[in-house]
């Protein structure tokens, strides 16, 4: 019956995408991004061993070419944050060229991190709303630092613009800070009371059509797949919100991702609850709520380890091509990673 499914996908798989390029990875990864039109940056996120920063080229096939991947690239540890240079002697070794303490042990969350180019090149990172902070890189020096005695974990960081972040805590809350006022407070507001108890995470993107352009939306979603869309303008009433067609609740908030498409308006990317990719519109939501169906669909991890008899895997993380509407890249927890561009005309059951 497996085998059947599979194929049947495959089958439809030729109406359902305009491509779709399927590799499989020596080991699962979390962090992927693009670096040109058909080459990605992928890393590892094991955390009792070293991991590999790969630069690989697709779809054609897959090659380690590793060639000055970004002028810094900012590695996530529990204990510090290393920043290294391109590459320099040894033709497949970033050179680790300092560290960042971020005040953490081994037992405490992980650093969130986002980095901004507005200005001398910093990162801004934290585990918990009571120690986020901005270092400039090359310095080291601690150039923000924010006022809050609450020690609720943080779920995401994001530069607004080159004075402004926000962050968002796993239970729910938007903190924002204006950074020229150095140890102000990070105002928050906390999501509503009927959905208290479930963990959550943001994503950034433009304001939505008919709204201001400089108003970025912001999509909160929960470990029990409800989405919030919020104005910053006006953080306490949310614009819309929805109750995602998910099968069952995230088994790991470590996972758990929504993204706004770059040129495609209105639309989001939601992963994390299996081995399923969901995309979105949100234009077409009522303002009333209730659950939504999905524009699209990509199934394609859920038959990846059918070979071999394994768990259906989960989705790890997706990210969005730069100014290609349709297309996505995903990776799944069986080290399988898709690039595919669903076709516009059709929509996924």
């Amino acid at each position: 019956m497996a085998e059947e499914s599979a194929e049947a996908w495959l089958l439809e798989s030729l109406r359902l995408y305009h491509d779709l390029h399927v590799f499989e990875l020596q080991e699962p990864t979390r962090v992927i991004e693009w670096a040109g039109e058909k080459s990605v940056c992928v890393a590892g996120y094991e955390n009792s061993r070293r991991n590999e920063i790969l630069q690989l080229l697709l779809p054609q096939k897959l090659v380690c070419v590793l060639r000055e991947i970004s002028r810094w690239n900012v590695v996530d540890f529990p204990t510090a944050l290393c920043t290294a240079c391109g590459m320099c002697q040894t033709p497949d070794v970033i050179k680790s060229v300092s560290t960042i303490p971020t005040g953490n042990d081994s037992k405490k969350p992980w650093t969130k991190i986002a980095t901004t180019l507005a200005r001398t090149p910093c990162v801004l990172h934290g585990s918990r709303v009571n120690n986020v902070q901005i270092t400039e890189i090359e310095s080291k020096k601690n150039i923000y630092t924010a006022a809050s005695s609450s020690s609720d974990e943080v779920s995401g960081l994001e530069f607004l613009d080159c004075n402004t972040l926000l962050a968002c805590c796993v239970k729910g809350q938007l903190c924002l800070a204006d950074v020229r006022q150095p140890q102000s407070p990070l105002g928050d507001t906390s999501v509503p009371s009927a959905l208290s108890g479930a963990q959550w995470c943001m994503g950034v993107g433009p304001g939505l059509q008919g709204s201001d352009v400089n108003a970025p939306t912001i999509a909160r979603l929960s470990s029990g797949g409800q989405l919030i869309l919020t104005d910053l303008r006006n953080i306490p009433k949310p614009l819309k919100s929805a109750k995602c067609k998910v099968s069952a609740a995230s088994p790991s908030t470590e996972f758990l991702r929504v993204s706004w498409a770059p040129v495609l308006d209105g639309c989001l990317a939601i992963s994390g609850f299996n081995g399923t990719v969901h995309i979105y519109d949100t234009r077409s939501w009522p303002a009333s709520g209730g659950e939504a169906e999905p524009l699209f669909s990509h199934k394609g991890h859920l038959f990846s380890g059918m070979d071999n008899g394994s768990d259906f895997p989960l989705v790890t993380t997706h990210a969005w091509h730069p100014w290609k509407p349709r297309m996505l890249l995903s990776a799944a927890s069986d080290g399988s990673l898709h690039v595919w561009d669903w076709a516009e005309s059709h929509k996924n059951s």
